[in-house]
C-alpha cells in the first residue's frame, strides 16, 4: 500500500499517485484531495521504498509504522511532533528498540510519527507491502526520511 504513497520534497504532507502525465506525476493530496502535478524535477519518495537505520542494518518504513499502530493500539502517535529530541528517542526505541541512535535523528523521528498520523487520518491503515505480482521487480532505492 505504501508504494502508491509519495512524500514530495518541498510540498507539506503526504500524496497518493494518481496518474501518470508527460514528464509529470498527477497526484492527489491525502489530506485535502486535491490533484496536483509533480515534475521530474521534484523528488517525489515512495514510502514504500523508505528503511530506518538499525544496528544491524535497515528496517522497512512499513515495519516502523506497524509497530507504531501495535503500540498505539491503532490510534494516533501518543507523542506529540513538537516534543524534546530526548523524548522522540525515547519513543522510538520502544517502537524499534535498535534504531541507530547516531544516523537516526530526531527530524527523522517527527517525520515517521507525522507520517503515521496522516495516513491514520488518510484510513489508510494496512502498511504491509501488496505482494509483487510475477513483473519485474521494480528497483528498491533505500532512503532515510531525511532524504524525502
Amino acid at each position: 500500500m505504501l508504494k502508491a504513497i509519495l512524500a514530495i520534497s518541498g510540498r507539506p504532507g503526504l500524496f497518493r499517485l494518481f496518474s501518470h502525465g508527460k514528464n509529470m506525476l498527477i497526484v492527489e493530496s491525502l489530506a485535502t484531495h486535491k490533484k496536483v502535478p509533480a515534475y521530474a524535477q521534484d523528488k517525489v519518495i515512495s514510502l514504500g521504498d523508505i528503511s530506518i537505520y538499525t544496528n544491524e542494518g535497515e528496517t522497512p518504513l512499513y515495519e516502523v509504522l506497524t509497530s507504531i499502530q501495535t503500540k498505539e493500539n491503532g490510534a494516533k502517535a501518543s507523542i506529540p511532533t513538537s516534543a524534546k529530541p530526548d523524548e522522540l528517542r525515547a519513543y522510538m526505541a520502544e517502537v524499534l528498540p535498535d534504531f541507530d541512535r547516531e544516523r537516526v535523528h530526531p527530524s527523522d523521528i517527527k517525520k515517521i510519527i507525522m507520517w503515521y498520523n496522516q495516513l491514520l487520518e488518510a484510513g489508510i491503515t494496512n502498511f504491509r507491502p501488496v505482494e509483487e505480482t510475477a513483473e519485474a521487480p521494480a528497483e528498491n532505492n533505500e532512503a532515510t526520511p531525511a532524504e524525502a
